[in-house]
């Protein structure tokens, strides 16, 4: 199976423009904590729920703050056509939960998440990579 079989295709985008406050209020309209941030249809980054927390509020920045303040500008993600097996041994082994998708052009097409892998036929696949996902790390760290 191809991760476009599974993946979310109706996402939000960020800009730069965005702030942390309308960041994290988009992410509780969408009842998500995870946010690509693109300028025009070029992935720059990704804005989780804990970036804002940790490194936002957690660093005294104020909720006008830009999102580029807080964002991951080393983005993984995987491609449209990738394999689902494949992209799940990456979720494991990065530790992620969710990955943009981006077509063969590097254009974002969509996200997809641990859950979506899992409810479309590769539950035991995703059960490895979740415990994978679960593993202390230090690149996870909340030491600041």
């Amino acid at each position: 199976m191809k991760v476009a079989d599974c993946m979310s295709r109706d996402i939000c985008v960020l800009s730069l423009d965005n702030s942390l406050q309308s960041a994290a209020q988009l992410m509780a309209e969408m009842d998500s904590g995870f946010l690509p941030v693109a300028d025009k249809d070029e992935l720059i980054g990704i804005v989780t729920d804990r970036d804002i927390a940790i490194r936002g509020v957690g660093m005294g920045l104020a909720p006008s703050a830009g999102v580029e303040e807080v964002m991951s500008d080393e983005v993984r993600y995987c491609f449209a056509d990738d394999e689902v097996e494949k992209v799940l041994h990456t979720m494991g082994t990065l530790q992620v939960r969710r990955l943009p998708v981006l077509d063969r052009d590097k254009r974002l097409v969509g996200v997809v998440s641990l859950s979506d892998l899992a409810t479309n036929g590769a539950a035991p696949a995703a059960g490895a990579a979740l415990g994978d996902i679960a593993q202390p790390s230090e690149h996870h760290s909340q030491r600041l």
